[in-house]
């Protein structure tokens, strides 16, 4: 299991076990993390599950480079260099300790 700190705009936070193999997404909706709305369930064609990815966690989950990821990053109020979509990034023991950040329009 890996250990996934979800952040939401306000500053509340919500660390969560998710089992390896899953997305940072899945990990969000089955534990009832607020903000992360997942409309299209991890097609990866909406952007209600965008996140920050922390700056000391960039090296290891990577920032967004698939053509599909930066066209829905780009329709999001607030892309940034450090932007991803969280059904994107599967979860791994590596993540243990991940820190996501959620902006301030996904409460």
């Amino acid at each position: 299991m890996a250990r996934i700190h979800y952040v939401q705009h306000d500053g509340t936070e919500h660390v969560v076990e998710v089992e390896p193999g899953l997305s940072v997404m899945e990990g969000a909706v089955k534990n009832g993390v607020p903000g992360i709305d997942a409309d299209c369930g991890g097609a990866c064609a909406c952007a209600t599950c965008h996140v920050f990815i922390d700056e000391g966690w960039i090296s290891r989950v990577g920032r967004a480079e698939s053509e599909q990821e930066v066209s829905m990053l780009e329709l999001a109020p607030t892309f940034e260099a450090n932007s991803r979509l969280s059904c994107q990034i599967e979860v791994g023991e590596e993540l243990d300790g991940l820190i996501v950040r959620m902006p301030e329009s996904q409460h």
